[in-house]
């Protein structure tokens, strides 16, 4: 599944391509990937104008002239693929459908621009969706309910994420970390990366981390995400960039799957652990349990 990264790159790819267009035609080809009613569609969709293009957590937002939004996640296999008669972008699940034509049968939804140019939303697996929302109820959606604060906004401070955490104190640092309701976005990749960089070992309990630790990481969990969406995302296997191409943050990458090389801090062979059910990679001199 994407990473905040990732989708960062994706709204910001999208964003440029496809705010002010107007939506011509709708067409789905599964309640299941676009669980919209017809009269919904016909007039909060059909005839819109996209006048935003927003991120919460993992979800994409397009906002309408219509005061309704497309709510999209991508889930595992999920594509975004927008085509005109000179251009083509994509992003997610690297497949041949990010290249060939569309639509094709991994196509769910078929978004037509008034100007010739199209939006598609591909997904092999059908785990991802596109909802069609009012947008000031946005807020109120069970997902939107739980999730937690954007770590990477401005005004998220080092007192705010300490915060975040008291409520999990008896669970393994890595465990709240990936808990979408604790803070929103953080996935494998960049907990591994993070807590490497402030050396936290990820099964050491909450309660156990002292403030200075967790000043380190919160700069740590804001630094290592920038970068990667600096350089377009991770190089992840089933994900790549709104330009369709694979992000190159795992070139800078210090721990994650690079078991057996050294730490570029100390030189001592990485390992991987599992911690809650997760493959996990550390530096065992800087990161003791």
């Amino acid at each position: 599944m994407p990473e905040l990264p990732e989708v960062e790159t994706v709204k910001r790819g999208l964003f440029k391509l496809i705010v002010g267009k107007t939506i011509h035609a709708v067409a789905s080809d599964t309640a299941r990937s676009f669980p919209n009613s017809p009269a919904d569609v016909e007039q909060f969709l059909a005839g819109a104008k996209i006048i935003d293009v927003r991120r919460r957590a993992k979800v994409i937002l397009i906002d309408l002239s219509s005061k309704y939004s497309l709510v999209i996640h991508l889930k595992m296999t999920g594509q975004l693929v927008f085509v005109d008669k000179v251009e083509r972008f994509a992003a997610g699940h690297p497949n041949d459908s990010l290249v060939g034509n569309l639509p094709d049968k991994s196509t769910r939804v078929t978004i037509d621009f008034i100007d010739g140019s199209h939006l598609f939303f591909n997904d092999q697996r059908k785990f991802g969706w596109v909802r069609l929302i009012a947008t000031d109820e946005i807020p109120n959606i069970d997902f939107m309910k739980r999730v937690g604060p954007e770590p990477l906004e401005a005004d998220f401070m080092t007192k705010d994420f300490i915060e975040r955490f008291k409520r999990r104190i008896g669970t393994t640092i890595k465990a709240a970390i990936l808990d979408q309701s604790v803070i929103a976005g953080v996935g494998n990749i960049y907990a591994d990366e993070s807590l490497w960089g402030a050396k936290i070992h990820p099964a050491r309990k909450v309660g156990s981390i002292s403030k200075l630790e967790f000043k380190k990481l919160y700069e740590e969990v804001r630094s290592v995400m920038n970068l990667s969406i600096d350089k377009g995302g991770s190089t992840n296997r089933n994900y790549v960039n709104a330009e369709g191409k694979k992000g190159s943050y795992m070139d800078f990458a210090k721990v994650f799957r690079r078991e057996g090389l050294e730490c570029p801090r100390c030189g001592t062979e990485i390992v991987k652990i599992r911690v809650v059910g997760r493959g996990t990679h550390i530096c065992p001199n800087c990161q003791k349990g």
